[in-house]
């Protein structure tokens, strides 16, 4: 293939002339994992002042999935080996593990080693991922960029979360919202016309604070006290941040059209993250594009951070809902504040 020499200049490189300048790479697989139990709105009536009624007018949840002494890797692993039985691909030729997660097994090792004992993938190098619930997007990217470049031959991406491990199930706010999922994509040299096109991510730190958990890091040790207070569990500012994700959604996609010369009619499916109904459907609506090209599943699972769009993508790729050529658009938002994007042919 002919390359298009980078300009060495101040200033950024055209998108199209980087472009050229790296081997296609396409979704070979796609595999995910949820946890047997399941958590419903009536078991979460019985916990705190809720109703099913209060949680799915304001959310579209109507129940969730949550683990009973599993870790996160256990999730990922259960994931990772269904995307490679789909991709044909065996452990011992996968070269690299990538996982995005907030919930990992400890805080040492990575939640990737785990992955690859138990994958028994010896030869994959590995590393985890931190970007809340836009983790899984920017591991896609990572991980679509170390393959183009000719640095590892294939990749497992791996989005897994264990939401109900910082979930105070006190607050009713918030313990309606998450569950637990992992998710994930095996990436190679495609096999047909398919590739991932493009990727658009960001952050604006200014929303630190809008969603956290105060303690149990490096600023504010665990310890008694903390605990106590429930430190270590999830807080996040509901209403900003809807505000900040129904703006999001909409912008994230149209950038990506844009980049690519493309218009919102030539998007064959939208999988975005599964934090709320009402955000899906208030972005949709602000994009022209109808629900019925919107992949949801957020009513059975609830928010399950990076586990989310991986969830979704296997969902419609195991029902027969993308097709061959499809054009997808994948996008995600959450804590940082953060977003990214990720545009693919089926």
């Amino acid at each position: 293939m002919a390359t298009q020499p980078i300009s060495l200049e101040p200033g950024p490189t055209p998108w199209s002339a980087l472009r050229t300048c790296v081997r296609p790479v396409a979704v070979l697989g796609t595999g995910a994992a949820v946890p047997e139990r399941t958590l419903t709105n009536a078991d979460l009536a019985a916990m705190v002042d809720t109703s099913d009624e209060w949680i799915v007018t304001r959310t579209g949840i109507r129940e969730r999935r949550v683990v009973s002494g599993q870790a996160t890797s256990d999730l990922a692993i259960a994931a990772g080996q269904r995307a490679l039985e789909v991709a044909g691909l065996s452990p011992e030729r996968l070269e690299l593990i990538v996982v995005a997660t907030v919930t990992p097994d400890e805080v040492c090792p990575p939640v990737a080693c785990r992955v690859q004992a138990g994958l028994s993938a010896r030869r994959a190098a590995g590393f985890d991922l931190s970007a809340a619930c836009s983790g899984f997007l920017n591991a896609l990217m990572t991980g679509h960029r170390l393959v183009a470049a000719g640095a590892f031959a294939n990749c497992l991406v791996i989005g897994a979360d264990v939401m109900s491990a910082m979930t105070d199930y006190r607050q009713r706010e918030l313990c309606v919202l998450f569950g637990d999922a992992a998710g994930a994509v095996v990436l190679g040299e495609p096999v047909g016309r398919g590739a991932i096109l493009d990727h658009v991510v960001g952050l604006d730190g200014r929303g630190a604070g809008m969603i956290t958990t105060p303690a149990g890091g490096s600023r504010r040790p665990a310890s008694a006290a903390t605990v106590a207070a429930g430190e270590h569990f999830l807080r996040m500012n509901g209403k900003e941040v809807f505000k900040f994700a129904v703006q999001k959604l909409p912008e994230v996609v149209d950038e990506l059209l844009v980049r690519n010369g493309l218009r919102i009619d030539d998007l064959a499916l939208l999988v975005p993250h599964q934090a709320n109904l009402r955000i899906l459907e208030a972005g949709a609506k602000r994009l022209g594009l109808p629900m019925e090209r919107v992949v949801t599943n957020v009513e059975r699972y609830g928010n399950t951070a990076a586990g989310s769009i991986p969830l979704a993508l296997d969902e419609a790729a195991r029902s027969g809902r993308i097709r061959a050529g499809d054009l997808v658009a994948l996008v995600s938002f959450g804590g940082g504040l953060s977003w990214a994007g990720t545009l693919l042919r089926w």
